[in-house]
């Protein structure tokens, strides 16, 4: 069961004092407290773990603090809606807001390479008003000769250029809970210019205490990958290892599965799982077209297999998009032969600007034919009742 507190609700308050002795004297019932920090407001929610189908929902609604309060419906206690549409979904972040409704590109480098491509790619998104990116400083590989990434070093200068380009929020993977205490030691130092989203990989999607690790800080929002090879099912439970351990602040990526029926492309293209994640979760999607394509081959209509399969995922209702951005490719230390060229990130947007206009005249549609059937049944009821 989940409560849901009203408004800004003071943890120091009496009221609250009340609350938690009520909680606590529960028996064989345990909770725990996740604070949601939106634009204008804190939502506080209690998740009650144990034998609650003995608690009646009127009653725990009459508690002091408590405006609501949900039966949890599915194995997501945290991120799932339980039926709920109206439960606040997403999270604001150093100025940026993230949740089902908004959209934000995060165009960059795979993997860091040098300053001066760093710069370029920053550049170019200043330039084209974006406040967000991708930055690869620890990068898992397949063979254990491939280039790992810079690491720590680089942290340093690529937080130093996001803040002199005005880049508000860094995709930054990490494979170490290590590497979050180097994250958050560099910024400290560095005097926050700027944000950084913790980004977990496809491949560690079921390293649980990596997941437990992370999930333990509030200071960072997390972009967990779904993982290539498990089910959707197995992948939104492993992202709820993140909010159990106090983290809610999750954004789910969709970046392809693993199989040989996605060829030609690096995976099976996975972006119809937008509105089915959205629909059984509160956490924004993302999309990864370029580790779902992995290639830059232009159709013949013009366009590119990743600006395609962008398309297709934001015409679906993504919140998010994570794209390789590099200045010259074929200089790139990862995944080169699928980046996109900072001279088409203009076209690019532009592109996602058009398919995200057809996703909002899809939605309002749909609005508008539910208002029809509602105004329908109305009438059909009306002449009913004058009939009689």
């Amino acid at each position: 069961m989940i409560l849901i507190l009203k408004p800004n609700t003071d943890p120091a308050s009496p009221e609250f004092s009340r609350l938690t002795r009520h909680l606590d004297s529960l028996g064989d019932i345990t909770w725990t407290r996740h604070d949601i920090q939106g634009t204008e407001q804190r939502l506080t929610e209690i998740y009650l773990l144990g034998n609650t189908k003995a608690l009646s929902t009127s009653s725990m609604q009459g508690l002091p603090c408590v405006e609501r309060a949900v039966r949890v419906q599915s194995s997501y206690r945290i991120l799932g809606r339980h039926g709920h549409e109206d439960r606040q979904n997403g999270f604001s972040y150093n100025g940026v807001q993230f949740d089902q409704e908004s959209l934000h590109v995060f165009a960059g480098l795979c993997a860091v390479d040098t300053p001066e491509h760093v710069e370029q790619m920053m550049q170019a998104l200043q330039q084209h008003g974006q406040v967000t990116t991708r930055m690869g400083a620890y990068k898992p590989r397949t063979s254990p000769y491939s280039f790992q990434g810079h690491g720590a070093s680089c942290l340093p200068w690529v937080f130093e250029l996001a803040g002199t380009y005005g880049i508000k929020v860094i995709a930054m993977e990490v494979t170490h809970e290590s590497h979050v205490d180097e994250i958050d030691a560099t910024l400290e130092l560095a005097g926050h210019p700027t944000g950084v989203m913790l980004q977990i990989g496809t491949r560690n999607t079921q390293n649980f205490e990596l997941l437990k690790a992370v999930g333990r800080q509030s200071t960072y929002p997390i972009l967990f990958k779904r993982g290539f090879g498990i089910t959707l099912d197995e992948s939104l439970n492993a992202a709820e290892y993140l909010a159990s351990e106090g983290n809610p602040n999750v954004v789910f990526t969709l970046r392809g599965v693993k199989t040989s029926m996605g060829d030609p492309h690096r995976n099976l293209v996975d972006f119809s799982h937008v509105p089915v994640v959205k629909r059984l979760t509160r956490m924004p999607v993302c999309i990864d077209p370029s580790h779902s394509v992995g290639t830059r081959d232009v159709a013949p209509d013009g366009l590119t297999d990743v600006m395609h399969a962008t398309a297709q995922g934001i015409i679906a209702g993504a919140n998010m998009v994570l794209v390789d951005f590099h200045p010259v490719p074929a200089k790139a230390l990862v995944d080169g032969p699928q980046a996109l060229t900072t001279p088409e990130l203009g076209w690019y947007l532009d592109d996602v600007a058009i398919a995200r206009e057809a996703y909002l005249k899809r939605r309002q549609r749909a609005r508008d034919h539910e208002g029809e059937r509602y105004a329908s049944g109305n009438t059909e009821a009306t002449s009913a009742t004058a009939s009689r």
